[in-house]
């Protein structure tokens, strides 16, 4: 089998020690915090994600970017001239404009070396649930699987990987504009926590509301409940905003209700954070529909 690499956004979430065993290639979303520019992913570091919330607790001023282009055709031109093809597995066109810039950077270089191959896929994904299509990719790849066909086999899955997510802070709804200041100000007075998920076009939507922080935990853990497939032994991730207990809470929960697997636990991406808040919980697994 002709020898390919796996190449992921910053925004899979995948923890180093996965990335780094299994020799993930991983492209950087940069954030910036009032002004000044950090990498969401740097080859070999850890990044102090617990010290990124508490900037964020403090409000300060944040935004994103998408994966330089320059970064990503030094990245992919380096594998290639190695002599490796490449499945590259990109974070959600409907959250980003990510897949697409890079999409173009590896059309243009696979005109360059014809000899090579690579197929790009849209996941659809976001945060550990993008994560957790890679995972199964690897492990796809780890039995033997080609190039194409594990392309294929992610294609014909991505919208069987379910992403439910709670907030705990409005604030930064509001100021992503997903809604509007005067439900901010409404839903933090009463306390409501919104229960969203992401749909089959890869946008985040809003599913339902609760009143109070436990509730909106216990929430995640009845959905997968309802739509889990195959639950026996499987994989279970969670992103948590800088909320370690919490999330060792809605792991304890899903291990109580359903048969799974190993429960990885990891904090969330610092570019998608930024537009979520400290408190995010996020629950990742494959269920019949998204």
């Amino acid at each position: 089998m002709q020898p390919y690499k796996i190449v992921t956004d910053s925004t899979a979430n995948l923890p180093v020690d996965l990335i780094e065993k299994y020799g993930v290639e991983v492209l950087s979303l940069n954030y910036y915090v009032e002004g000044k520019e950090y990498k969401g992913y740097e080859k070999g570091q850890q990044i102090d994600l617990e010290k990124f919330y508490v900037m964020m607790r403090e409000k300060k001023e944040m935004h994103t970017s998408l994966v330089d282009m320059g970064e990503a055709t030094e990245l992919v031109e380096g594998l290639f001239q190695a002599g490796e093809d490449v499945l590259y597995l990109a974070f959600s066109s409907g959250l980003s404009g990510t897949y697409q810039a890079v999409s173009l950077v590896i059309k243009d270089l696979l005109e360059k070396y014809p000899e090579r191959n690579a197929v790009c896929v849209d996941t659809l994904a976001a945060a550990l649930g993008e994560g957790l299509l890679v995972y199964y990719a690897i492990q796809n790849r780890e039995k033997g699987m080609s190039l194409s066909e594990n392309a294929k086999w992610v294609e014909e899955n991505k919208l069987h990987l379910c992403h439910w997510f709670t907030v705990d802070d409005l604030f930064f709804l509001k100021r992503g504009g997903r809604i509007s200041a005067a439900t901010a100000v409404v839903g933090t007075a009463l306390n409501i926590k919104p229960v969203l998920h992401v749909d089959d076009e890869g946008h985040l939507i809003a599913m339902g509301k609760v009143r109070g922080r436990k509730k909106s935990l216990d929430a995640l853990v009845a959905h997968m409940e309802e739509s889990v497939i195959n639950p026996e032994g499987q994989p279970v991730f969670i992103s948590h905003g800088g909320c370690y207990e919490e999330a060792e809470y809605v792991a304890k929960k899903v291990k109580e209700k359903l048969p799974v697997g190993e429960v990885l636990i990891h904090v969330l991406d610092p570019v998608i954070g930024t537009h979520s808040g400290p408190g995010t919980m996020a629950l990742f697994f494959m269920g019949e529909k998204r």
